[in-house]
């Protein structure tokens, strides 16, 4: 173990990143559903006849949809830098925890993360190794005895509803004809946005749970290490 200590990488800086990433997205979730709203709205006048002007009707919704279109993407490039960085940090944690003692995980660094991409396996698989992080940050020596966490359980559960909902909310607006339609693709992505911006806080306090683990556990490490070379010198 004291060789391996020296290869334990901090993670500080890269938990910064991953923490501000998942409160730009519980920003952006929060712009999205007001979007939304407005969207809501303009349905609403529509289906209720408010519009006397066909020609503004058109223009708000144009303008109306240019908003969407934006919101959309500014969306799409947080989650996507967002997903980068968490996904760095899960393997930058699996690796960590071996560095700090954990013998006979059954999820490399590499596999910890590849398994989000693989159809079927990334059901269960991804939440596996996330347990066997979470367990081997906490007790390092005894993580296969421990027991999983609530916190692991849940980020997984609103992983799995956040990913149906994303799927509802194209199916829906991709089969919106009639302007109801496209009021229930609203309320599913509003329902959406919910479900995003639980699972950012669930995912803010697995890092944060997982990091202070990893970081204190390293503390005892090198304190350990030091004793032992203290004793060494003095013998």
């Amino acid at each position: 173990m004291s060789g391996n200590i020296f290869k334990f990488k901090d993670a500080t800086q890269l938990t910064l990143w991953v923490r501000c990433m998942l409160y730009a997205q519980i920003v952006v979730a929060l712009i999205a559903i007001g979007s939304n709203y407005l969207e809501y709205q303009l349905l609403m006048d529509f289906i209720s006849g408010d519009y006397i002007s066909e020609a503004q009707a058109i223009a708000d919704g144009e303008a109306n949809d240019m908003r969407q279109l934006v919101v959309g993407a500014l969306y799409f490039l947080v989650f996507i830098a967002s997903g980068v960085l968490i996904l760095k940090w899960i393997y930058r944690a699996n690796f960590n925890a071996r560095q700090l003692g954990a013998t006979d995980m059954n999820f490399t660094p590499g596999w910890s993360i590849g398994y989000f991409f693989i159809p079927i396996l990334c059901i269960w698989k991804p939440f596996q190794a996330m347990k066997e992080i979470w367990l081997a940050s906490h007790d390092p020596e005894h993580w296969s005895l421990s027991d999983s966490s609530s916190t692991v359980n849940l980020w997984w559960l609103l992983w799995i509803v956040n990913n149906v909902m994303g799927q509802a909310v194209y199916r829906f607006a991709e089969r919106a004809e009639e302007l109801q339609d496209f009021v229930n693709a609203n309320m599913v992505s509003q329902a959406s946005e919910v479900s995003g911006i639980l699972l950012a806080l669930i995912t803010l306090n697995l890092v944060n749970h997982i990091y202070r683990a990893q970081t204190k556990a390293q503390v005892r490490v090198e304190q350990q290490t030091y004793q032992g070379a203290q004793q060494l010198v003095v013998g």
